[in-house]
């Protein structure tokens, strides 16, 4: 047991030491936005389009639409899009098992809700199945992530009927704002361990890309009883 907590400690200072190499080596990217430091009219000039599909002032927008910035997941310590999703009022955000999640608004949340429809840039990401999500593969990275939109209400008039109860539309950041590398690396109790590399590059003035891979090891949960449940798991 002492040799395990000794190699424990030597991985998680590797780690560190790693991040820490990275983070030296790549430029200095311009600080976001500090949206606590605009006025409430500055604050309500903020564009969003899931609305009404165009951009348009969040003032203007007719619907209840909460809007969670780059800089608002970075510094919740999120490590999930779902996790990401309880800084939304009015969304009940559920955690079935280490793994799996249920999330909707306005009641009826189970693990096959499927009157909240959810966009990855514009597009549906449901699964045909039951016409709702898995968000365990919903795994895109967060430091990739431009925004999230979150309407509650009713939004099928406009897209459909999975939008009964509203709409979440995650935007992500263009690949000329993600260019360079970057690498996130961390463990700990319950994240035993997770880690994800990205590159992005330009060709000429009119064509950039980026592509990237994460890989995490979550371990299960507990029961009332103190035994381990099991649910843990693992992706790449």
């Amino acid at each position: 047991m002492q040799a395990t907590q000794r190699w424990r400690w030597i991985l998680g200072l590797f780690c560190l030491s790693v991040t820490g190499v990275v983070n030296g080596a790549l430029p200095a990217l311009d600080e976001p936005e500090d949206l606590t430091e605009l006025s409430l009219e500055e604050l309500m000039q903020q564009k969003v389009t899931s609305v009404s599909r165009k951009p348009q002032q969040l003032s203007r927008a007719a619907a209840a639409v909460f809007v969670i910035t780059a800089e608002d997941i970075r510094r919740s310590g999120a490590l999930s899009i779902a996790e990401a999703l309880r800084l939304a009022p009015g969304l009940e955000v559920a955690r079935i098992n280490a793994n799996q999640w249920a999330i909707t608004s306005r009641g009826f949340n189970n693990r096959l809700a499927n009157k909240m429809l959810v966009l990855m840039d514009g597009r549906t990401v449901y699964t045909p199945l039951f016409s709702g999500v898995y968000w365990e593969v919903q795994d895109t990275l967060l430091e990739d992530i431009d925004r999230i939109e979150v309407i509650r209400g009713p939004g099928a008039a406009l897209w459909g009927s999975n939008a009964v109860n509203g709409v979440i539309n995650i935007i992500t950041k263009s690949a000329k704002d993600t260019q360079g590398g970057l690498l996130t690396v961390g463990g700990g109790t319950e994240e035993r361990g997770f880690g994800a590399v990205r590159y992005g590059a330009q060709w000429g003035e009119d064509f950039q890309a980026r592509a990237y891979v994460k890989s995490w090891r979550r371990d299960g949960q507990v029961d009332p009883t103190g035994r381990d449940a099991p649910d843990d798991s693992q992706s790449t």
